[in-house]
């Protein structure tokens, strides 16, 4: 039986070229999926930090209705450590960042809770004037 090159069948199966080719392919799909996900994370930390801002603007402003007298509330009155008579409990940063206690003024849009990340990561609200 004569063999002739050009009769030969090509051996099933993938490359080294095509194998290189599928994993760097599926390398920058996973690294695109982790840029989204730390995005999706530093949003979704910024958003709870304003939302502990907006929960302590709103005890200051229930302190302030239910004693009409007091003019500037101290944080030791509005957050509570032992008394569970104040308003709230002390609240955390979800990225990390110390928060900054002001005293509390009955002036619309005065912030009484400031994140030490406010600068650098914009953890602080845009707009108080409703609050």
């Amino acid at each position: 039986m004569k063999t002739n090159t050009l009769t030969q069948k090509r051996k099933a199966g993938m490359t080294l070229l095509e194998l290189t080719v599928v994993i760097l392919v599926l390398l920058s799909l996973i690294s695109i999926l982790f840029v989204g996900a730390r995005a999706w994370k530093k949003g979704s930390d910024r958003a709870g930090c304003i939302l502990n801002i907006r929960n302590v603007q709103q005890a200051v402003r229930g302190y302030m209705n239910m004693h009409p007298e007091v003019t500037t509330v101290p944080a030791n009155t509005l957050i509570y450590g032992t008394d569970p008579a104040n308003f709230m409990k002390t609240p955390t940063c979800p990225a990390g960042g110390s928060y900054t206690y002001n005293s509390a003024s009955a002036d619309a849009g005065y912030i009484f809770l400031t994140c030490s990340l406010s600068a650098t990561e914009e953890h602080a609200p845009a707009a108080t004037d409703t609050w």
